[in-house]
């Protein structure tokens, strides 16, 4: 079945990383094939609607279709007039899934928790809480509120992951069930699109639910190993090994390679 929609991460995958030419020559080679092979684009990103917006203008990056932001717990659509419009079907159904415990009592339940720092407000989301921690007590961390979040029955989820830049662990609080791939599938649904005409392009761990949801999945090589290793034991025990792609290039580069694999006919890179 041939793609129909590539589905990207932003920091670590589709952005170019800095002063790598082939990144930046990539994109553009990137937009061209989405352009001639009429695939509609996708932004799958742990960034607020404004931080994705400044990464569009700062890296040149294509404008996409639509955005899901805030590591799948807000939905843009693009408009007429090719500006985005919040997708309010999507924000009530989360509120539904988390009336018997908003995010603002979430809050003021952690504040406590000194090996947490919160977040800038500006990334933060109304239905979705995070922090940063040392990378050192990352795992640790994540096991405690994990077991918090079981013992109370709090209807939400956590979800870890390293910046790839600093380094630093990043906390993500999200509705239960809640993630880049359910976000996805939702947006997909409602414009019934099947899961095998949909390719995503990850690095990290918030990518791994939509690298192991059934989608056509890009592995770019800077991913991280342990995220590597978890997507290759996924499709290995489902019997799906040639719906992923190691690609053997970084960011833009690893994107457009991976795209070209599943692209009908296209040459092998």
């Amino acid at each position: 079945m041939p793609i129909k929609v590539l589905a990207t991460d932003l920091d670590g995958t589709l952005i170019p990383i800095a002063g790598n030419a082939d990144n930046r020559r990539d994109l553009v080679a990137l937009q061209q094939v989405l352009h001639d092979r009429n695939i509609t684009l996708i932004f799958v990103t742990g960034r607020s609607f404004h931080l994705t917006q400044q990464a569009i203008d700062q890296f040149d990056l294509p404008v996409p279709h639509s955005m899901v932001c805030d590591v799948g717990t807000s939905i843009f659509r693009t408009t007429a007039d090719s500006t985005f419009e919040f997708c309010d079907d999507y924000s009530r159904h989360l509120s539904q899934l988390t009336v018997s415990c908003p995010i603002s009592e979430l809050t003021s339940e952690l504040q406590s928790w000194s090996e947490l720092t919160f977040q800038e407000t500006e990334k933060q989301g109304p239905f979705k809480l995070s922090f940063y921690a040392e990378s050192s007590v990352l795992a640790g961390q994540t096991d405690r509120l994990r077991n918090h979040i079981a013992r109370s029955s709090l209807p939400w989820s956590v979800v870890s992951s390293q910046d790839p830049e600093t380094g630093m662990g990043l906390i993500d609080l999200l509705p239960v069930g809640v993630s880049k791939a359910y976000a996805l599938n939702w947006w997909a649904s409602e414009r019934r699109i099947a899961k095998t005409e949909i390719a995503f392009a990850g690095d990290s761990g918030n990518d791994l639910a939509a690298l192991t949801a059934g989608y056509k999945s890009i592995l770019v090589s800077n991913a991280h190993q342990s995220v590597r290793d978890e997507v290759s034991r996924f499709h290995r025990q489902t019997g799906q090994q040639d719906d992923l792609w190691h690609s053997q290039h970084p960011a833009s580069s690893g994107v457009l390679d991976g795209l070209l694999q599943f692209v009908d006919d296209s040459p092998i890179r």
